[in-house]
């Protein structure tokens, strides 16, 4: 089997041969969060490289501060619906929180990136 990604031990991967539905909701939409919140952030950044390189020229600086607004706009829209989608989820019975586990995350991304072999460890 696949090495533990999520807070209850169990990958997409694994809920899809067992044929859980309900967990393979749970860790999609727990992706779908982590994912759009990370391109937010990324944005923002690309936005404020794009305003320091503006040089000054007023459609550059315009394009530069509409992507950052849009990506401030998507971070927002991104935490109000894990606000949303966990008490949506409360409601129906799904516990979608507990996949967005900071730990998790970081073992995710040291997992996909390769570099993983362990725990995070702190510098």
């Amino acid at each position: 089997m696949h090495p533990s990604i999520t807070g209850n031990g169990m990958t997409i991967v694994d809920a899809a041969q067992d044929y859980n539905i309900l967990e393979i909701i749970n860790i999609g939409l727990a992706y779908a969060i982590i994912i759009a919140g990370f391109l937010s952030v990324v944005f923002i950044f690309v936005g404020g490289i794009s305003f320091i390189l503006s040089g000054g020229q007023e459609e550059k600086i315009k394009s530069a501060v509409s992507t950052i607004r849009y990506a401030i706009i998507g971070l927002i829209i991104t935490i109000l619906a894990t606000v949303i989608v966990g008490t949506v989820g409360k409601a129906l019975g799904l516990d979608i929180i507990r996949y967005l586990n900071f730990g998790d995350i970081i073992r995710t991304i040291t997992e996909i990136t390769g570099q993983g072999g362990g725990e995070p460890r702190l510098l």
